[in-house]
């Protein structure tokens, strides 16, 4: 039950869902034909790794109209049930496994059976035998044994008998369904008050939700609708949110709250209008912009680009700002949680990681500083696990199809292997290089009005000739040092606080001249600069 803002059909018969159940989707269809085919075939033993038990349930339940075998279902609590497409017979026997595994193989016809939450009972080697016997047809009809549970580890005897079915996560059209009926119960838990909404941002929200299994997307949505009675733009960053911590079990991302606006960052032009340029066809569905381009050319979408620099020129805010500009969630990977003592561990750490960013997606995934965590030259101090770690990165770049676009920072390019180099690894190398007169006067701009400071008295094309050679974070801190001269001082900030504070520090270009030299020259021939 939604209130209109903008009129709009995607949205159209909300109330509709809680009258009538919804066709199903290609998807589902294809879902429930390939379990039929399943059952058809007489497999005897059946894994599904899920928390959602209700939609196994009503799948079950569906296939019963193509599959006419008796289904069952079973709980330690509840014991064995028969189940019909919309009725449910009283338990039948106690609801211990081994009962239950013994009433199976008594039962004089073949029946589907779902044994919930059961991996427990399978430590028992009874349990293990009663099971196997089942499943290899030993004295007892051709059964159909589907274990349903969130994580599901067979022992070796029982794994080689069975197959794992991955149920498919929902599409748009049913996540869309799924939000139209939450919607409603809103209205039908407040006296007929509708939902208000902007189209624009449902269709975010509904594409924001993809990757999660029915049960989580339509928790989040009953907290973004419950909250308010409103699904508009100021959800968005909050699904992100709430999706992050619900999918980041491994612990390796960090979801960065605050990303950046380009108007936030000093130069970069080239970098920007990349982005811009990238971004439509990075946030919206390919098919929907096939339909509105101008040209039949097909284009893949931007995958992923790499940033070079002198340190402190503003690589992590111009990664910050590039989630921004695409307005898509921003989560770091942190390479040194990867790392583990335990042979392979660190590999299946960034399998995990890789995982959780893909289900998040769309996203902007930044992996801050990659040569600490694929150094070349460490190969063999670590026993190889960095060259391991390097591979699978590799072959995770090259075969990817979700849409995690990929920032990879890093300072030391030396250290960079030549496979991550190539040309097709990223989209584009930007180069990000000391600032020129124009942009330091940019960045101080930005930094002293970041401060509350009125520059209407401050000479910011002398400030910018002053500090030839700054990066952008130096430039940073001499604004912070002259604001503290001016405090002790107890007065306003001048301009002779910050020429002070500037011609007191000695700028990294200085410091370190050759190694800064060095790598400007590596990238004069090999980068695009970024400004």
């Amino acid at each position: 039950m939604f209130l209109r803002r903008p009129v709009h059909p995607v949205l159209a018969g909300a109330s509709a869902i809680v009258r009538a159940s919804p066709a199903p989707t290609l998807a589902a269809m294809a879902e429930l034909q390939d379990l039929a085919a399943l059952i058809r075939a007489n497999t005897p033993l059946i894994v599904i790794e899920t928390p959602d038990e209700a939609r196994v349930i009503d799948l079950f339940r569906r296939l019963l109209v193509d599959v006419f075998r008796a289904l069952y279902r079973w709980s330690i609590t509840a014991g064995l049930s028969r189940l019909d497409m919309d009725r449910e017979d009283p338990p039948e026997g106690p609801p211990d496994a081994t009962s239950v595994l013994r009433t199976i193989q008594q039962a004089p016809q073949r029946g589907i059976y779902l044994l919930l939450d059961f991996t427990p009972y399978l430590a028992y080697a009874g349990t293990q035998r009663q099971l196997r016997e089942i499943a290899q047809r030993r004295q007892c009809e051709a059964h159909t044994v589907v274990l349903v549970g969130s994580k599901i580890e067979l022992p070796p005897g029982l794994d080689e008998l069975a197959v794992r079915f991955e149920l498919r996560l929902p599409d748009a059209q049913t996540l869309l369904k799924m939000v139209q009926a939450v919607a409603a119960d809103y209205a039908k838990e407040n006296g007929g008050k509708r939902v208000t909404f902007d189209a624009d941002a449902v269709r975010a929200i509904v594409r924001n939700l993809a990757g999660l299994s029915m049960t989580d997307a339509q928790r989040i949505a009953r907290q973004l609708v419950f909250d308010d009675g409103a699904l508009d733009v100021a959800d968005i960053p909050r699904l992100a949110k709430l999706k992050f911590e619900l999918l980041n079990r491994s612990g390796h991302l960090h979801f960065e709250y605050d990303t950046a606006r380009f108007a936030d960052v000093a130069g970069a032009t080239r970098l920007k209008q990349w982005v811009a340029q990238r971004r439509e066809l990075f946030v919206t569905d390919p098919a929907t912009v096939a339909a509105s381009a101008p040209t039949d050319y097909p284009l893949d979408p931007p995958k992923g680009i790499l940033l070079l620099g002198v340190q402190g020129c503003g690589k992590s805010l111009a990664a910050k700002s590039i989630a921004g500009g695409f307005g898509v969630p921003l989560v770091r990977l942190d390479f040194g949680t990867l790392y583990d003592k335990y042979h392979g561990e660190t590999e299946k750490n960034l399998r995990d990681a890789l995982s959780s960013a893909e289900q998040i997606a769309p996203c902007v995934l930044w992996m801050d500083e990659i040569e600490k965590g694929v150094a070349s030259g460490s190969a063999d101090a670590d026993g190889g696990v960095s060259r391991r770690v390097l591979g699978y990165l590799l072959t995770w770049m090259a075969e990817r199809s979700s849409r995690v676009f990929l920032v990879a920072t890093a300072n030391q390019v030396q250290d960079l292997p030549a496979e991550l180099l190539r040309k097709g690894r990223f989209d584009e190398i930007f180069f990000v290089d000391l600032p020129s007169a124009t942009v330091r006067a940019e960045v101080f701009a930005l930094h002293l009005a970041k401060r509350k400071v009125d520059a209407s008295a401050i000479d910011l094309a002398a400030l910018a000739a002053a500090c030839e050679g700054f990066s952008g974070a130096e430039i940073e801190q001499a604004i912070v040092s002259a604001l503290y001269a001016a405090r002790a001082a107890r007065r306003a900030l001048t301009q002779e606080d910050l020429l002070a504070a500037v011609h007191g520090t000695r700028p990294l270009s200085v410091l370190m001249a050759e190694q800064v030299r060095s790598l400007q020259a590596w990238a004069r021939d090999r980068t695009v600069p970024a400004d």
